[in-house]
Parts: structure tokens; C-alpha cells; sequence
């Protein structure tokens, strides 16, 4: 028996214009009507998802930067894992190296050095927030709760993966959230933990809560909890690790998971 289903949100929860379909409004209602709690996880900052909060009745804490901060659905502060200071600079040297552009997320707050950069326009719209601009990071390097490159050239991001991967995996949880994102948290800023956090806010055993999601930094999640599901648009890597594959997010597949992986109607 399902008792909570943990859902990431883009490519998942929202269509690729990051809007809610009728059909997901109606899912999450349907599961609180069954009495199964919702709850939302993501690489975006706790207030890149307050848009979902009212359309989705969401009372269960908001994980954002991928469990990085936990809030409840009014922002009082849970729980917060922060990239060790010292890693930070060092983190930034190495994906500039590959030529991504950096970000950085402290609290409330997204700091970029290129406003016009990739994907900055983009993100504005997502969260929609606008970013701080900084001339350096030096002033904001501490409190960082994740360190993100960016570029749209899909091999240094992968590339740039495989090496925060070798140099400072034991301080940090590393993970694409997107093909053009790479995200640095600290080691307990993982979807996975997120299950596990959930589990016991709600008093429930892991296998009792179900996970949605669409890309790699979601198998943590897949791999702690009863029951998952990987969207139709997710990687090939990412619906193999996962129990059942939905469809897209442009085909209603969050609606149709919850209608027969979780309601079990047809």
C-alpha cells in the first residue's frame, strides 16, 4: 500500500513549458483524496517551487536543491545541508575548466556572474525569480547550498561530472538534473535522503512511498523507495533503474503513473 508519492518536478510534475497540466492538478487531488500524502523534490531552491504550493494543496515539506534545504510549505526552514566551505572554490575552479558557467544558491538567494550567460534567462522563468548578479564569488562562497555548471555542450557537462566525481566525492553529492546541469550539494543532499526524511516525518516504512522522476540525480530516490517511476521522456538509464515506465510530460504521464501505478485505475 502506497502512502506517499515523492515527485520530482521538471520533466515530471510540469510540462516542458514548467506549467501544470489540468490532468496533474486533478492526479495530486485524487491522491489526497485517497488519503496519500505529496510531496515534491528538485534541483530548484525551495522557492522555485512555491508556484505549485496553492494549485497543488502541497502540506508536505518542499525539498529543494535536490534535499539541500527542507522547508514546509510556508518556508520555515527543517532541515539544510550546505556544500563544506571549503570545497566550494575548488568546485568552481574545476568546472570552469571544462568551460561551464557557474552558479551559486545560498538560502533564498541565486548568484550568477554573467547575467546574459546559458541558461540563466531560462531558469528566471522556471523558478521565476531573477538572479543576483556578483562580480566574483568570493563575497557569497560560504552557506553555498549548491554549486551549479551549466552548458549546453552535453560532453564537458558529462565529462565535468565524471571528474567532481573523482575529486570530491566524498564531500559532495554530484548529479545531472538536467543535460545542461550539473549540480554540487553536500553528501546528504540526495533524493534518496529525501526518502528517507520523508519516511520518517510521516511514520511510514520506505517501501510504503513511491518516486517519480525523470533523470539520473532521481534513481538515488528510486533505489530507496517500494515503488517507481520514470517518466517517457526520461533517459534510457534512468527508466531501466526505475519499476514502471509512464509517458512523457507533454502525454499526461504524471497523471497516467498515479492513475494506474498508484490509484490503480485505468
Amino acid at each position: 500500500m502506497i502512502k506517499l508519492l515523492l515527485s520530482d518536478v521538471d520533466g515530471t510534475l510540469v510540462r516542458p513549458d514548467k506549467s501544470l497540466a489540468p490532468s496533474t492538478v486533478d492526479a495530486v487531488h485524487g491522491l489526497h483524496d485517497a488519503g496519500i500524502h505529496f510531496a515534491v523534490t528538485s534541483g530548484r531552491p525551495p522557492r522555485g517551487m512555491e508556484m505549485l504550493v496553492e494549485p497543488l494543496a502541497i502540506s508536505a515539506p518542499l525539498a529543494g536543491f535536490n534535499g539541500g534545504l527542507v522547508v514546509e510549505a510556508d518556508f520555515d526552514v527543517l532541515e539544510e545541508h550546505l556544500v563544506p566551505d571549503d570545497v566550494v572554490s575548488p568546485a568552481i575552479v574545476q568546472l570552469e575548466s571544462f568551460g561551464l558557467a557557474v552558479w551559486l544558491y545560498g538560502g533564498g538567494d541565486w548568484f550568477v556572474r554573467e547575467p546574459d550567460g546559458p541558461h540563466v534567462e531560462r531558469e528566471s522563468h522556471t523558478v521565476q525569480f531573477k538572479p543576483t548578479v556578483v562580480e566574483s564569488f568570493d563575497d557569497v562562497s560560504t552557506r553555498v547550498a549548491k554549486i551549479v555548471g551549466v552548458s549546453d555542450d552535453f560532453d564537458a557537462v558529462a565529462a565535468a561530472d565524471s571528474s567532481a566525481h573523482d575529486g570530491f566525492d566524498m564531500h559532495v553529492s554530484v548529479s545531472r538534473s538536467q543535460p545542461y546541469y550539473l549540480d554540487i550539494t553536500h553528501p546528504q543532499a540526495n533524493k534518496g535522503a529525501v526518502v528517507t526524511y520523508l519516511a520518517g516525518r510521516y511514520d511510514l516504512a520506505e517501501d510504503e512511498i513511491a518516486t517519480i522522476g525523470d533523470m539520473p540525480n532521481d534513481v538515488l530516490m528510486f533505489a530507496r523507495s517500494g515503488l517507481s517511476i520514470a517518466m517517457g521522456n526520461a533517459h534510457r538509464e534512468v527508466q531501466r533503474a526505475a519499476r514502471h515506465v509512464t509517458t512523457t510530460n507533454d502525454e499526461d504521464g504524471f497523471a497516467n503513473a498515479v492513475d494506474r501505478f498508484i490509484l490503480g485505475r485505468s
